[in-house]
């Protein structure tokens, strides 16, 4: 093997390296990913607790389903048709605060419940089927947000 061969691949094999880095650290740019937990015990902020013998900080994450809250207000989405991002695969649940009554339908995913006016609905489902969904007020036919499950 010719050493100009052995430097030309040790350059191609850095190069992979840094671009498979780049690729799993980057930011994901989902500024409309929604949030995880709703119980005031699960929303508190990670906690950084000093390892006893190594002197490491190590962070602990609450876990809890992401969380797609949404408010209806005489009879539409409040600040007009929500979109929101889940991933793949995650356990979540869709919370909508109501001001009328109707049936809150999950297309895609047929889900449905009842929410009374003045109440709060609650459907939770496991984020297995990719695509873009609607939420709408069944009964009104009033679309109220667009839920994307993302890869």
């Amino acid at each position: 093997m010719s050493p100009e061969f052995r430097r030309v691949a040790l350059i191609v094999a850095v190069l992979g390296f840094l671009l498979a880095l780049f690729v799993a650290l980057r930011p994901n740019g989902d500024e409309n990913v929604a949030t995880t937990a709703t119980s005031p015990a699960a929303t508190g902020p990670a906690t950084l607790e000093p390892a006893a013998t190594t002197g490491r900080i190590t962070t602990t994450a609450q876990v809890g389903p992401t969380t797609v809250e949404l408010f209806v207000v005489g009879g539409e989405p409040k600040g007009g048709i929500q979109r929101r991002i889940v991933r793949h695969g995650a356990d979540a649940v869709i919370v909508v605060h109501s001001d009328v009554a109707d049936e809150i339908h999950f297309h895609g995913y047929d889900l449905s419940t009842e929410v009374e006016a003045g109440g709060t609905a609650r459907i939770p489902f496991t984020a297995t089927i990719p695509g873009r969904f609607e939420i709408e007020l069944e009964g009104r036919g009033v679309q109220i947000a667009e839920l994307t499950v993302k890869p």
